[in-house]
């Protein structure tokens, strides 16, 4: 039967969650939020734009192959080559749902280029706030559709599961009031785990709950070891760092050591341009041999207020004008490769169950994401899922009686600020044998105070039996083959 009764839950407000609600109509959607408006997601900080290949110079060939060159050629090709055409419907979507996106004097889309790119191909919306801009149109329109039943300031703690199918979701209010929501199927777009590590560029809610539920309910993982670093968030004290867009880099921005001298001489052939795990792991030895990496964009022209107003505002806030000095900038944790195992179509290993998104691993990204494919993915996948479920017959039924799967209880406040410093001396841009084994022994230590734990478990076994180094994952081990 069809789900003429029971809605689809889409659990989580940024731009995923957003295009696969948008897509369902006119089936019945539930969009839970944790914040009333839908703000917090890391799609909204999102500064580097959207990849698609745009330039009649250019070609979808072009972008899947730098797509398959950054992702270590460990991606899912048929997805690479699918999400590569698709872009470009991506864009004139997303116009069509109100996003203005940069244009020239003449009204053609301007074009930036980004690290891993060949070409110029990424389009942005209000400069580097095109995150923002996209999740600002797209929750609009949600919250617009007849179809949309928008509820904020609530948390999914909790899977409803009927004879092994999910049914539904437990939520939590602001005063700790439980309240089961059936459903005639669960879309997790929870976002990624940024925040589980000591620095990222993240906000505090992608810190990887969604995955730990989908793990609970006996989810299939793919790729948890695969982290990638931002190279240049900016070097502050704090949890959740401003990023600084690589879009500077494309624009004319250069990064040197403490001497001035140029950080990517002769490591990459693209230099300042090079994959972000390159340049991260580049940045991470400086810091390591005692030295500051700073980026000098000061030779990048144009009107900051309209090309980057999110990184001008961030650095003004922190005492540094980019205009007249060099920033200096540190690895953050940034996106995850890896989550909750699907198919093409977002379908978990657990019936009834479906993500999409930093959430999912569709194995589009590999081992290492290409710059301002993240975007595309959560608004292509996401439309994707929704017309999957709103056009097949999805129904709530099964066996059995109902439970419920719980993320479990959170950690202390400072055990968790401990467990961030953890993954980020053992699980960061470069990691070694000893120091996974004894953070994983830290953790299951640990793992019967709060689901962080257990998440972290999970992450480092991952990373401790990929021996071989590979994109985003760089082992230093002595003699650990490359």
């Amino acid at each position: 039967m069809r789900h003429a009764y029971l809605p689809v839950v889409v659990v989580g407000g940024g731009v995923a969650g957003l295009a696969t609600a948008l897509a369902m109509a006119p089936a019945p959607v539930r969009l839970l939020c944790r914040a009333h408006d839908g703000c917090g997601s890391a799609s909204a900080l999102a500064q580097g734009g959207i990849a698609a290949a745009l330039d009649p110079q250019d070609s979808a060939a072009a972008h899947a192959a730098d797509t398959l060159a950054a992702g270590a050629n460990h991606n899912d090709a048929a997805m690479v080559q699918w999400l590569a055409a698709e872009a470009p419907a991506a864009i004139a979507w997303l116009q069509a749902q109100g996003v203005v996106f940069d244009s020239d004097a003449q009204g053609r889309l301007q074009l930036g280029r980004e690290g891993g790119h060949g070409a110029a191909r990424i389009v942005h919306a209000g400069g580097d706030a095109s995150g923002a801009v996209l999740v600002q149109a797209l929750r609009a329109m949600a919250q617009a559709a007849m179809h949309v039943q928008w509820r904020g300031g609530v948390d999914v703690d909790g899977l409803l599961l009927r004879g092994g199918r999910v049914v539904g979701v437990r939520t939590r209010d602001e005063r700790g009031r439980h309240e089961q929501v059936e459903a005639a199927a669960v879309v997790l777009a929870t976002g990624g785990i940024g925040a589980s590590y000591a620095r990222t560029s993240n906000p505090p809610g992608a810190d990887g709950a969604g995955l730990a539920l989908g793990l609970a309910a006996g989810a299939a993982p793919r790729d948890l070891e695969f982290v990638q670093f931002h190279p240049t968030a900016l070097d502050v004290p704090g949890h959740c760092l401003p990023l600084i867009t690589e879009a500077l880099r494309g624009a004319g921005a250069r990064l040197h050591d403490a001497d001035g001298n140029a950080l990517m001489a002769g490591v990459h052939p693209l230099g300042d341009l090079a994959p972000r795990d390159v340049v991260s792991r580049r940045v991470a030895a400086e810091q390591a041999a005692g030295g500051r990496v700073w980026l000098d964009a000061t030779a990048v022209d144009g009107d900051w207020g309209k090309r980057f107003p999110t990184v001008l505002a961030a650095c003004l806030a922190h005492g540094f004008d980019p205009r007249r000095q060099a920033l200096p900038v540190t690895p953050a944790a940034h996106f995850h490769m890896g989550g909750l195992a699907t198919d093409a179509d977002g379908r978990t290993s657990v019936p009834g169950l479906y993500a999409v998104g930093e959430v999912a691993c569709n194995g589009v990204h590999g081992a290492n994401r290409l710059a301002s494919n993240s975007l595309l993915e959560g608004v292509l996948c996401g439309r994707r899922l929704g017309r999957l479920l709103a056009d097949a017959s999805v129904s709530a039924s099964g066996n059995g009686p109902l439970r419920v799967i719980e993320r479990g209880e959170s950690l202390p406040s400072d055990q968790l600020a401990a467990l961030r410093e953890l993954l980020w001396r053992s699980a960061g841009p470069v990691r070694e044998a000893g120091a996974l084994r004894d953070a994983w022994r830290a953790c299951a230590a640990l793992a019967e105070l709060g689901w962080q734990a257990r998440l972290a478990k999970a992450l480092l076994r991952a990373m401790r039996l990929r021996r071989r180094s590979l994109g985003a994952h760089w082992r230093q081990d002595r003699g650990c083959p490359r």
